[in-house]
């Protein structure tokens, strides 16, 4: 079974640029899926036109809306996102990781997706890639590295 793991130190992303806010940024909290189909691929998508780093991949996701858990965020975002349908019971709760972006102070809550239903739709006119690893889509935003290294941990890659 997998467990929660907080990261202890944050990533800092392009750190040579100054960050947006100073010092005194709140955290935005995102929840992010980590889709898996039965044959170990993942999904992932890249940042539409018009949004910070966008034409980068990363897993998919969004920002909690006030009063959501991790699983109703994720559920929600998957919907608005891709179309995907997911029950909440089959979202597994990961592992967290703090980027500090120039643009952002973000807290990514990764959660393993297992089963959904619904065809994906790039309602955000994005684009997707079933992956494995090592992954052949670049460039890979920074908070989807440490996930990857993860699942290179995970698979004995």
């Amino acid at each position: 079974m997998s467990q929660q793991v907080r990261s202890s130190a944050t990533l800092v992303a392009d750190a040579a640029e100054p960050r947006q806010g100073g010092e005194s940024r709140t955290v935005v909290d995102v929840a992010v899926g980590v889709l898996i189909r039965p044959d170990g691929n993942f999904l992932l998508t890249s940042r539409p036109v018009g949004k910070v780093y966008a034409g980068y991949w990363e897993f998919p996701g969004g920002k909690f809306e006030p009063g959501e858990s991790v699983q109703q965020a994720l559920q929600r975002e998957l919907n608005e996102e891709l179309g995907l349908h997911i029950d909440i019971d089959g979202i597994e709760p990961w592992r967290q990781e703090l980027v500090d972006y120039p643009h952002a102070l973000v807290r990514l809550h990764f959660c393993k997706v297992w089963a959904w239903s619904g065809e994906l739709q790039m309602r955000e006119a994005q684009s997707f890639a079933w992956q494995h690893l090592p992954v052949t889509v670049s460039p890979v935003l920074p908070g989807t590295v440490p996930v990857l290294q993860w699942l290179t941990q995970e698979r004995g890659a």
